[in-house]
């Protein structure tokens, strides 16, 4: 995400922090099916507009190799279509997973009646830093999309 607020850093990310936590109260209540919509949508997305990310991406590069990128940083950043289809799968491949969330890991009855149980939750907003990877950016939104967490991706 480009800061492109006029605000000091510290205020741009308490804004990011807070719109993201909002966004996690609302997606832990997503249902299963939905998410998996939602990461099938992605993934045909990916491939439709395959041209148009390879496209940008070359843009990208360029200015990276002009900035003195090295060409082992370069390669990781580059998308073609074969990666962006690899992106696809493992996006659809995260969509195929059981909905983990509502999940009932472990319980016990009491002898008074009352059944205890462990049962799966959203954790909330997870904070992802990571080297420049594209594909651990689809990687890690995808899960957390999965997990019904809200993500704010730093790479």
């Amino acid at each position: 995400m480009t800061n492109s607020v006029e605000s000091p850093l510290a205020d741009y990310c308490l804004d990011v922090a807070q719109k993201s936590r909002q966004a996690a109260v609302q997606l832990a209540t997503v249902r299963g099916q939905q998410k998996h919509t939602w990461l099938l949508k992605v993934a045909a997305d990916l491939r439709a507009r395959t041209s148009e990310i390879v496209t940008e991406n070359a843009k990208d590069l360029a200015a990276g190799e002009n900035a003195g990128l090295s060409s082992a940083l370069l390669d990781r950043l580059k998308l073609n279509p074969e990666r962006i289809e690899s992106l696809a799968c493992a996006v659809e491949e995260i969509a195929a997973l059981p909905d983990p969330v509502g999940e009932v890991i472990e319980g016990t009855r009491r002898p008074n009646g009352l059944t205890i149980e462990k049962i799966r939750v959203p954790l909330g907003v997870i904070f992802f830093i990571y080297e420049s990877r594209p594909n651990v950016t689809i990687d890690a939104a995808a899960l957390c999309i999965k997990s019904g967490n809200a993500v704010i991706l730093r790479g």
